[in-house]
């Protein structure tokens, strides 16, 4: 599925925040360090080969793997029992092999189709004081992100899809996949081949801040002056809690400078 136009980065406001701000880039962390135990970490249940899919993997371990006359005999000598036990130690292993290897070395980044909702803006957004980045997906890294499925039970996966792993790779499928309970997150995610890998994007690509209800003056304007320097067209959009509804609000506001507003006669 293709993402939709602007994707969200909640941030709590800390120096690291802002220098990713300023720099600007992507921190890709690694998934170790996730709230969620099981996000990045699914250990899927692995289906049992049913009789004709073993004889098809049979097949086609003897096409792939070119064995001789004698080793063609002997595998071929397996019952159907044998080589079914003997593929599925085959999948378990394969697949702890790939999901180590993730937590070990790859790194992730999320982002929300959603720049307002109130548990977001509580875990990620600093407690209401932090901001929400809103990012082009017309602009790389941002469309290359994936969508993740929320499902209510561990994934399942069939032998012949974790051995075979040609053109499809059905595990890639285990990190973008999170339990139910996470929903409301909508969350898209982006991969990088190294854990800790700081990304460095257009600047360009930064559309919008949205600063959280309860951000102090200083810290607003703090990111305004970063963003002043180096990113014309972002746009800035103060948040309210609504007296009617559960929601954030955000009303668009243009921002002016101390110096500015002097040359202007307005201070």
């Amino acid at each position: 599925m293709n993402p939709p136009q602007r994707i969200y980065k909640y941030e709590a406001l800390n120096a690291r925040s802002l220098r990713n701000i300023k720099s600007p880039v992507l921190f890709f962390g690694s998934p170790l360090n996730f709230n969620d135990p099981y996000d990045c970490a699914l250990t899927p249940n692995i289906l049992p080969p049913k009789d004709d899919e073993v004889e098809r993997l049979r097949a086609a371990y003897i096409r792939r793997n070119g064995l001789n006359e004698r080793q063609k005999h002997e595998f071929e000598a397996f019952s159907t029992e044998e080589l079914r036990a003997m593929f599925l130690r085959s999948a378990h292993s394969a697949i702890k092999e790939l999901i180590d290897t993730f937590l070990a070395t790859r790194g992730v980044t999320c982002f929300s189709e959603r720049n307002d909702d109130l548990l977001m803006w509580s875990h990620y957004g600093g407690r209401y004081r932090g901001v929400c980045l809103e990012f082009n997906t017309a602009i790389d890294p941002f469309g290359r992100v994936r969508q993740v499925r929320y499902v209510p039970s561990l994934p399942q996966l069939d032998v012949a899809s974790i051995l075979a792993r040609n053109e499809f790779d059905p595990v890639q499928e285990l990190y973008c996949t999170k339990a139910d309970s996470w929903r409301y997150e909508c969350e898209w995610r982006a991969f990088h081949e190294v854990a800790g890998t700081q990304y460095t994007y257009p600047p360009e690509a930064l559309t919008g801040v949205y600063f959280g209800p309860d951000i102090d003056d200083e810290s607003l304007e703090i990111v305004c002056l970063i963003l002043a320097g180096q990113n014309e067209g972002v746009r800035y959009y103060k948040g309210s809690r609504s007296s009617t509804e559960f929601r954030v609000l955000f009303t668009e506001f243009t921002y002016t400078s101390y110096l500015q507003a002097k040359k202007m006669g307005l201070r």
